[in-house]
């Protein structure tokens, strides 16, 4: 491609991006299908001309979706993925063959359904949000290209989301927790049934394990809809894993049999999780069962160990030792902290943390509190964000005031955060910076630290 057609397309995406932020953004909600319904239909309904893996959950969604992707392209198939929120550009949204669409599809797949955009809006009382005109972008992209199958991944919550007008064939539903209370509801048990949504008549759910309150609604609502049920824990699971350079080594029980020797390149007890859950969700699809044997445990071996989940501990510099982690709940956070225990052996470890502000923020910095020695309390880029003042405000008495540094930019702090983890003998070994608290603020990181402008 040309320096000149590489500059238009950009701008060309600049423009667009321009238009869809001017659209109702995704903290926004309204709880209809009715807007994305009428624009799949128009568009001759896309998501219906490939079948879909559909994933929802809590925390661990993006992880198994891409770990789905990878096992899938593994065997031979053209894989769309669909997953938000975006690190770094809306384009990693939409995924074919493992990679981001490029601006230029990008920017064609809108213009293409953008006719659509307006007969529709001038018919509903709202016009359609950005989720729901990226949802339907993905669909669009992945029936032009075509794919075999999709594997999409839930916005927020389940019955309501606009990637529920698809139906899929294997639903995932990872850990259910409490996130998002405000649209969800203020329990498990109301949270999961917001997710169930995802489980379709005669689908296959595929079930992470779960706190009792998620397990009855979620195995409930398989009954009513006569779906065939795998529990983690009965049907499929982690038999052991052990920490190796770089990641883990695992062994899964899996729908059809035990998958042994599989490396994956991600740190923590919750993404040995979320391989397992992939690898059912994967065999599901495929078929697989006790009656006909494992999928070919050397194609999967090959797929996991070129599986990635970028901004999730994920190191992108060194000396010292700076990794990026999304997390923003406290369940999120309480696997992270105990991944990064097992992991990696910091003498000094120095967070940066920045946050939106209506997440659990006490109940994550409860979590970082007794692994980091200081905190740098910033911002990030959201339009959501909590001030760095308001968050010293909650840190202050979980961490006491000697150990807390304000910093309102997100470069200052990094730059603070390293100094202060290569203070004193530890600079020559031993020191680390975790930056976390969003998913904002681990591509905002990812960016600064020149981890590129895709996430693959």
């Amino acid at each position: 491609m040309s320096t000149d057609q590489a500059e238009q397309d950009r701008a060309d995406l600049a423009r667009v991006l321009g238009e869809l932020r001017h659209r109702w953004p995704e903290s926004r909600l309204d709880p209809t299908l009715d807007r994305i319904r009428a624009l799949v239909d128009v568009l001759g309904d896309p998501q219906r001309s490939y079948p879909v893996i559909h994933v929802a959950g809590t925390n661990g969604k993006t992880t198994t979706a891409r770990i789905i992707d990878a096992i899938l392209r593994g065997f031979g198939l053209r894989v769309g993925r669909f997953t938000s929120p975006d690190l770094v550009s809306p384009t990693e949204r939409i995924s074919l063959e493992g990679e981001p669409i490029s601006d230029r599809r990008f920017v064609d797949t809108y213009e293409d359904i953008r006719p659509y955009l307006e007969l529709v809006d001038k018919d509903q009382p709202v016009p359609l949000s950005y989720f729901e005109v990226l949802t339907a972008m993905g669909f669009a992209a992945f029936a032009e290209a075509p794919v075999d199958v999709a594997v999409v991944e839930v916005g927020m919550g389940g019955t309501w989301d606009s990637t529920n007008v698809a139906d899929g064939r294997v639903a995932v539903v990872t850990p259910v927790g409490l996130d998002h209370t405000k649209y969800l509801g203020d329990t498990i048990g109301e949270i999961a049934g917001e997710k169930a949504g995802i489980i379709k008549p005669e689908s296959i759910a595929v079930l992470a394990a779960q706190e009792p309150d998620a397990a009855q609604v979620l195995l409930r609502r398989a009954a009513e809809v006569d779906a065939t049920v795998a529990r983690e824990g009965s049907e499929f699971g982690v038999v052991s894993r052990a920490v190796a350079v770089g990641g883990q080594v695992l062994t899964l029980q899996g729908l059809a049999g035990v998958y042994d020797e599989l490396f994956v390149p991600l740190h923590g007890a919750h993404h040995a999780q979320n391989t397992a859950v992939a690898l059912a969700a994967v065999e599901a699809f495929l078929g697989a069962g006790a009656d006909t044997g494992v999928i070919d445990v050397e194609v999967v071996r090959e797929a996991l160990v070129g599986a990635s989940s970028p901004g999730r501990l994920e190191v992108v510099r060194g000396a010292p030792t700076v990794i990026v982690d999304a997390a923003h709940n406290p369940h999120g956070m309480a696997a992270s902290v105990a991944a990064l225990g097992e992991s990696f052996s910091f003498r000094r470890l120095i967070g940066v943390v920045a946050v939106l502000g209506d997440k659990d923020v006490t109940g994550m910095l409860e979590q970082l509190e007794p692994v980091l020695d200081e905190v740098v309390l910033t911002e990030n880029s959201s339009p959501r964000r909590m001030s760095a003042d308001d968050l010293a405000a909650l840190a202050v008495p979980v961490f006491g005031a000697d150990r807390v540094v304000v910093e309102p930019r997100l470069d200052d702090a990094i730059e603070a955060a390293v100094q202060l983890a290569e203070e004193g003998e530890d600079q020559l070994g031993g020191a680390g910076v975790l930056v976390t608290g969003s998913v904002v603020t681990a591509g905002d990181a990812r960016t600064l630290l020149g981890a590129g402008r895709r996430s693959r």
